[in-house]
């Protein structure tokens, strides 16, 4: 099984990227499944049903969130009517939505558990990550639930609580995979019990800008205190779009895994499967 992730779409240039991108590369390159984080893809915070539907519609199967989850003012029962859309598991109890999400794949009759976590450090405070997957993963280990694969889109700042939660689930899920600065790193790799890793794979968005906005409102807020005048905007010149590619053992496990980084200013990744 082959599972696609791309990192947070960042307003319409990263939507349109995305779409054009999945659509042209799913069936050829012989993607299962293909989740993205959408969390910044209304104008740069939240998400609509507008835009899940021509998400799913170009062929993505899964969409995670993070902070910015509930940034627009719309229909919050998408949250609980949309199954394929994860907030942040690790939110408090009662929080609409759901942070997991169980995706059957149609064609290669396989099933993806896909999980959304979002990180404490530095950012506003949230449960415990490192509990709420646990408490997960040991209920579908107790229920001995058939699940082909278990996917992490771990939505955090600091590299080091990524990291420190790569080590904690290695072996029992098939990747994690960090987002949230927007920033690709070089750190992507199977760790020793067989789970692929990656501290961030970047935003799906216009690279040449401050992490997808606007340079001009963003060096604003550096330089002065003035936010109210400084209304932040995605930049919508030509997005690169990044992620990784996840081909999964018949265990469960990850057996490789290759960036995805195509498009616009930053430079390609030569050797991508795709």
């Amino acid at each position: 099984m082959r599972i696609a992730f791309f990192g947070d779409i960042v307003g319409r240039s990263g939507r349109e990227a995305v779409v054009r991108y999945v659509s042209a590369n799913k069936a050829t390159h012989k993607i299962d499944c293909v989740i993205v984080n959408a969390e910044n893809a209304a104008h740069g915070f939240g998400i609509t049903k507008k835009i899940c539907d021509q998400l799913f519609e170009a062929g993505v199967d899964a969409i995670t969130l993070g902070n910015h989850t509930f940034d627009q003012k719309g229909d919050m029962q998408l949250f609980d009517r949309e199954v394929r859309l994860a907030r942040p598991l690790n939110y408090p109890v009662g929080t609409p939505g759901k942070g997991y999400r169980i995706i059957d794949l149609k064609n290669s009759g396989k099933r993806v558990l896909v999980v959304n976590l979002i990180g404490r450090l530095y950012m506003e405070y949230n449960d415990d990550p490192f509990h709420a997957i646990a408490v997960l993963l040991s209920e579908y280990e107790l229920k001995k639930k058939s699940i082909d694969a278990i996917f992490i889109d771990f939505h955090a700042e600091a590299t080091a609580e990524k990291s420190a939660l790569g080590r904690y689930l290695d072996g029992r899920v098939t990747a994690i995979i960090g987002t949230h600065t927007h920033v690709p790193t070089a750190d992507l790799q199977i760790l020793q019990g067989g789970t692929g890793y990656l501290s961030d794979c970047g935003m799906c968005g216009d690279y040449d800008s401050v992490i997808g906005m606007e340079d001009s409102s963003s060096i604003i807020r550096f330089t002065q205190k003035i936010h109210e005048f400084s209304r932040m905007h995605p930049a919508q010149k030509e997005a690169t779009v990044c992620g990784v590619v996840i081909d999964v053992s018949d265990s469960g496990l990850c057996k490789n895994i290759q960036t995805i980084r195509v498009g616009g200013c930053l430079l390609e990744q030569k050797d991508c499967v795709l």
